[in-house]
C-alpha cells in the first residue's frame, strides 16, 4: 500500500501553508480530523508543534519550517534515517535561495530571509537529514553577500565551498532556487573565511533606491547607513528608523 501525508491541524494559516505546498509539489496527502480515525494509507502525520501530543498515531512531525518539515515527511515514509550524502547548494544574494539535495533527490528548496539566515537553514537541514557526507556549496557571484554567508556559516563552524555559479541561473519562475539546486551539484573550492564585506558604490546607492521604496518616498538613508545595511549590521526598517530619528 502507497503511503501518503496526513495534515491534522486547526491552525487554519499552517493548514493553508502546508496544503498549498503540498499541492504545488504534487505530493500525495489527505486532511485528517482529530474527531476521526486516520486511515492505514497514511505514513505520516504533519501538525503543529502545540498539536502533537493530540495525534494518535505516529510517526508525527510538528512543523516549523515547510519545506524541511515536509522533507522530514517524505523521509520517514520511505523509511529512510539516514542519507549517503547530503549537498547544500546557496545562490548568494539578499534573500539566498537554498536547496537541501540528499543522494541525488531534492529534499528541501527555500529562500532565506538574509544572507546571515542561511546557516540557520542550513545547521537545521543537517540535523534534520543525518549523512555520512555532506557538502555545502556557495556561488561565487555577488561578492558582498557571498561573503556574509561564508562569514555566517564560519561562526556556527559548517566548512563550505565556493563554486563557479556560470550557468547556473535560469529564466523560471524561481530562479534563486533553481540555480541553488545546480550549484549543490558543482564542486568548488574550500573557502577560508572571515571574508571582508566591502559593498560597492553601485550595492549602496541601491540600497538608498530601496529605503525610497520601503519608506514610500519619505526617506532616503545616508550612505553610512546603507553601507551598515549591506554589511548585514542593521536591517533596512532599521536604518530607515534611524534616518527618520536623525532628521
Amino acid at each position: 500500500m502507497r503511503k501518503v501525508l496526513g495534515v491534522m491541524t486547526e491552525d487554519f494559516r499552517l493548514y493553508h501553508d502546508l496544503v498549498e505546498e503540498l499541492k504545488a509539489r504534487d505530493i500525495p496527502f489527505v486532511s485528517l480530523s482529530f474527531s476521526r480515525r486516520i486511515p492505514e494509507n497514511v505514513g505520516v502525520v504533519l501538525t503543529s508543534r502545540n498539536e502533537v501530543d493530540r495525534v494518535p498515531r505516529r510517526p508525527v512531525i510538528a512543523v516549523e519550517d515547510i519545506d524541511t518539515s515536509i522533507a522530514k515527511a517524505l523521509q520517514a515514509v520511505d523509511g529512510r534515517t539516514r542519507w549517503e550524502e547530503l549537498l547544500v547548494g546557496i545562490d548568494p544574494g539578499a534573500e539566498p535561495g537554498v536547496a537541501i539535495v540528499g543522494d541525488g533527490r531534492v529534499l528541501s528548496a527555500s529562500q532565506a530571509s538574509s544572507p546571515e539566515d542561511v546557516a540557520r537553514i542550513v545547521k537545521d537541514a543537517l540535523g534534520a537529514f543525518p549523512s555520512s557526507r555532506r557538502h555545502i556549496r556557495v556561488g561565487h557571484g555577488d561578492r558582498t553577500n557571498r561573503n556574509r554567508i561564508l562569514n555566517a556559516l564560519a561562526r556556527e563552524e559548517l566548512p563550505a565551498e565556493i563554486v563557479d555559479e556560470a550557468g547556473t541561473t535560469d529564466r523560471t519562475e524561481e530562479p534563486d532556487i533553481d540555480a541553488a539546486i545546480k550549484i549543490a551539484f558543482v564542486s568548488g573550492v574550500r573557502a577560508n573565511p572571515p571574508y571582508v564585506v566591502d559593498p560597492t558604490p553601485g550595492e549602496v546607492k541601491d540600497i538608498q533606491r530601496r529605503s525610497r521604496v520601503t519608506s514610500e518616498g519619505d526617506v532616503t538613508i545616508s550612505k553610512d547607513l546603507a553601507v551598515k545595511v549591506a554589511r548585514g549590521e542593521i536591517t533596512l526598517d532599521e536604518a530607515v528608523h534611524k534616518q527618520r530619528h536623525h532628521s
